[in-house]
């Protein structure tokens, strides 16, 4: 079992930027692939980047490729999510998720663990 905890959402100007970062508890958290994934008002959940089980290899996003930057440090049991280059369009409430799967297959179909989502707000 994994629980995960998002913070450090917020308000923030377009160009500006934030860290979110996913807190994880259980032993376990190391083992796996980890990702952050956001839904925007009226619109789908949607994949953002994706991160091994030991930061090796990250996935991301065509829309924050090159702006966002994934990353995790094991012996915090966290995961974080640095945002610069905010634009409006990146509007939404975040969530981090933990699978027992590769870091493609996460984030095609999510993962089996979900925390409660930040909110991020951009305004132009």
């Amino acid at each position: 079992q994994v629980q995960l905890v998002e913070t450090g959402g917020g308000l923030v100007q377009a160009g500006g930027s934030l860290r979110l970062s996913c807190a994880a508890s259980g032993r376990t958290f190391s083992s796996y692939a980890m990702g952050w994934f956001r839904q925007a008002p009226g619109k789908e959940r949607e994949f953002v980047a994706t991160i091994s089980w030991n930061g090796g290899s990250t996935y991301y996003a065509d829309s924050v490729k090159g702006r966002f930057t994934i990353s995790r440090d094991n012996a915090k049991n966290t995961m974080y999510l640095q945002m610069n280059s905010l634009k409006p369009e990146d509007t939404a409430v975040y969530y981090c998720a933990a699978g027992d799967s590769d870091i493609i297959t996460i984030a095609t179909m999510g993962g089996g663990y979900w925390g409660q989502g930040t909110q991020v707000t951009v305004s132009s």
